[in-house]
């Protein structure tokens, strides 16, 4: 296929309208244009992943990772968010931020790659941004059982948060919802005595738990904190007491607090109340090394392209690079800037796109 230059594959990648689970043909584009990598398509459900790679010599495996499906564009643009606009150096259309930019830079890097001492590969999904059940973690599930999983892998989301190359995610936190039912006893108002009522009982504890860090963090993570997001119970009227009260919360957990603590923490005020918690984990958290050897290459190759000392940063909410995480691959996740991600009127520069692809190309020159 015919070479493009970086926005114009950028450009051709945002026409696509692509939500989630669709890719409406982009992945095949990417594999025709990268049509010197071997290709291998690990479909399920309704998602399609493709994961293409190039062994150029012995050495390590290196692996870009990205989505190439978008949120729904919703309402509020200013022209159609599958038809980009470019308008005063900047591109506006449905994931020029989240996260196409990202996957057009390391595209173009890998196919200008000329020699790499190890293994080159891309992992693209068209299921991140809906429940990431049958893209990224299939994909790599199949990797391990080829015992091809990389050594290295950067997910080209977007990082940055004032100027562009001023941030790198090396960690994420995790997330965990749960659910605690009080059980009471429903009466009437005018006879409490003979009732019990849930929310009074819940009353009393609410201060100790609503919005309680539940460790001190770390260098990298802010504390993990106990965040409650809805309360309900009763009938909507003023003469019931209810007999059951249904409270949901959510913890962005780091390193320090797993599920278990939270059962714990839970059943140190509940334990005298009769309860129910049911608890899910979305998301595991993780932490790369800093000194790992694919956090200190990018750190030098945005210093080189930029200028900027980047921080290392674990903000923010979930990504794909969890499960490369999860599966022992040290990662880390560098792109654009991240101010008008899932919103309308999304955009980003041509600045920052080209420059992203001048650090992925420096990467692989100096891995």
């Amino acid at each position: 296929m015919q070479k493009l230059d970086t926005i114009e594959l950028f450009i051709k990648l945002l026409s696509y309208p692509s939500v989630t689970p669709n890719d409406e043909g982009a992945l095949t584009f990417i594999r025709d244009y990268l049509d010197d990598f071997e290709a291998e398509w690990i479909n399920k459900m309704n998602v399609k992943n493709l994961f293409l790679y190039k062994k150029f010599g012995e050495g390590p495996h290196l692996c870009f990772a990205g989505h190439i499906d978008v949120v729904p564009p919703g309402d509020g643009w200013e022209s159609d968010p599958f038809v980009p606009k470019v308008e005063n150096r900047y591109i506006y259309a449905r994931g020029t931020q989240d996260m196409k930019s990202g996957v057009a830079a390391f595209v173009q890097a890998c196919r200008e790659a000329e020699s790499f001492h190890g293994t080159l590969s891309l992992l693209l999904t068209s299921d991140e941004e809906g429940e990431a059940k049958y893209g990224t973690l299939e994909v790599l599930k199949y990797l391990k059982e080829k015992d091809f999983l990389p050594d290295y892998a950067i997910v080209a989301e977007p990082t940055c948060e004032e100027v562009f190359g001023d941030a790198i995610k090396i960690g994420r936190r995790g997330s965990i919802n749960g659910v605690i039912e009080k059980i009471g006893k429903q009466g009437h108002a005018a006879y409490p005595e003979k009732a019990i009522n849930p929310i009074h009982k819940v009353a009393q504890v609410l201060p100790h738990i609503a919005g309680v860090n539940l460790d001190e963090g770390d260098e990298f993570f802010a504390p993990s904190k106990f965040v409650i997001t809805d309360i309900r119970a009763g009938m909507e009227v003023t003469n019931v007491t209810p007999g059951k009260l249904k409270m949901m919360f959510n913890v962005r957990n780091n390193t320090k607090t797993t599920k278990e603590d939270i059962e714990a923490f839970i059943d140190r005020y509940f334990k005298d109340m009769n309860y129910t918690l049911t608890l899910s984990q979305s998301a595991k958290p993780f932490m790369t090394d800093k000194d790992s050897k694919v956090v200190q290459v990018i750190t030098s190759a945005i210093k080189e392209v930029t200028g900027v000392t980047t921080k290392y940063s674990t903000a923010g909410g979930t990504s794909d690079a969890r499960f490369l995480a999860e599966f022992g691959v040290d990662v880390v996740e560098f792109g654009v800037k991240n101010d008008t991600i899932h919103a309308p009127n999304e955009r980003t520069t041509i600045e920052e796109v080209e420059g992203l692809k001048a650090v992925f190309d420096h990467v692989i020159k100096a891995f």
